[in-house]
């Protein structure tokens, strides 16, 4: 054979590898961008197929211990069941719906380590960086954005310390401060911490608050900003947003949180409204499935970061609870339940994810008077595991009341 005949064939040979390689490519790129769309398919519900064991539970939830508040459940990626019952707003007889959006609390501080986990991913921050290399004037030594997304930090809170200098010092209680003052306030007056960083779990709103305002220095942008464009939109989440009293007068949402049982106790928002990170989400019911969909899907974290979220970071009480990255955890031999529970300013919520039996369970409240405490029969309906610390002993083993 001539050389120019095996150069004709080398020259042919690398072209032909080249679109192959190519063709690889863009089908690689196609199915990741076919996985990155967020699926809002599961958001189809016929209610005339309702799961009627759950709607017998939640209709006797909602007589009998007078729960208030959307439900949503779901398994192997559908739906069974969702309802809404009662008062959007009892003062102006407003029924709440299932497009009603809820100030989620704590169930906030799920996606802000969302949000903090995608910059360790993009190598923005590093799990064991100090708070001071972002703040530094920040008031305590060793707390590492490891130790808030664990509550190990030992901070005192910021909630009663903030409150206590707003009464003593008179300070105009309706307009909401921002993430940026209360770092301020905190390096102003270098309130006494509970603990020394890393020296036991000891849960509290200051931890996400911190890591809500990293996330504000880091990428140089409002919270709501990066929360709307890295986590709502992504995955589909078009009924969420971050609401802050820092940035709005007036909360543009119509559910109002009742406080104490009772509806003559409607919360109004005030300066504590302010700061997000730990709270200061609204969303659905349905958009909280959605988020879900998109963490089981691995649209927002790599695989390999949403599993180290869920690992136990805190000893275990009564042999199943624990905390990890923000997410609160339930473990027994061949189950593992992250959920997470939200309690501020009349709302009440739990937020549960079976990743065994590929169950979700939704709960959103705005009548704060005990009724998430009484879901047994709720977790025995849908075939989750009873996720109730008080239902379990010191051992683990399961206790009689």
């Amino acid at each position: 054979m001539s050389s120019v005949s095996k150069n004709t064939l080398l020259s042919v040979f690398f072209t032909l590898s080249i679109l192959s390689c190519s063709q690889s490519k863009d089908k690689d790129k196609g199915a990741s961008e076919e996985r990155a769309k967020p699926d809002l398919s599961i958001l189809k519900y016929d209610k005339n197929n309702a799961d009627k064991r759950i709607d017998e539970v939640m209709q006797h939830l909602h007589s009998h211990a007078g729960f208030n508040g959307n439900v949503l459940v779901a398994k192997h990626g559908k739906i069974i069941y969702e309802n809404s019952f009662g008062w959007a707003d009892y003062l102006r007889k407003k029924m709440l719906t299932m497009d009603s959006q809820f100030e989620l609390a704590s169930v906030t501080k799920t996606m802000t380590s969302t949000a903090i986990l995608q910059l360790v991913e993009r190598g923005k921050i590093k799990l064991d960086q100090n708070v001071k290399d972002f703040f530094p004037n920040f008031p305590y030594d060793g707390v590492t954005i490891k130790l808030l997304l664990t509550h190990r930090s030992g901070m005192m809170n910021y909630v009663y310390f903030t409150d206590d200098i707003y009464r003593k010092e008179h300070r105009d209680q309706r307009k909401g401060i921002s993430n940026q003052d209360e770092m301020n306030l905190i390096a102003k007056y270098k309130p006494a911490r509970f603990n020394v960083p890393d020296k036991r779990f000891l849960y509290n709103n200051s931890n996400f608050m911190v890591l809500g305002s990293i996330i504000e220095k880091v990428t140089g942008m409002p919270y709501s900003k990066y929360m709307k464009e890295n986590v709502f939109a992504p995955a589909g989440m078009s009924h969420t947003a971050v609401y802050s009293k820092a940035e709005y007068d007036k909360i543009p949402v119509d559910v109002v949180g009742h406080d104490r049982g009772q509806w003559k106790y409607s919360v109004a928002q005030n300066f504590l409204d302010g700061p997000v990170g730990d709270k200061g989400v609204y969303s659905t019911a349905g958009d909280l499935y959605l988020f879900d969909n998109a963490l089981r899907r691995g649209i927002l974290l790599k695989k390999a970061s949403m599993d180290s979220a869920y690992v136990p970071r805190n000893p275990m009480l009564h042999g199943h609870f624990s905390y990890g990255y923000g997410w609160r955890v339930f473990e027994a031999p061949g189950q593992q339940v992250i959920y997470h529970t939200g309690w501020w300013h009349g709302f009440r919520h739990i937020y549960l994810r079976d990743l065994k039996n590929d169950i979700t369970i939704v709960l959103l409240s705005n009548l704060a008077n005990g009724s998430l405490l009484h879901l047994d029969d709720l977790f025995k309906a849908a075939g989750m595991p009873v996720v109730r610390k008080s239902a379990y002993n010191g051992t683990g083993e399961t206790s009689d009341d």
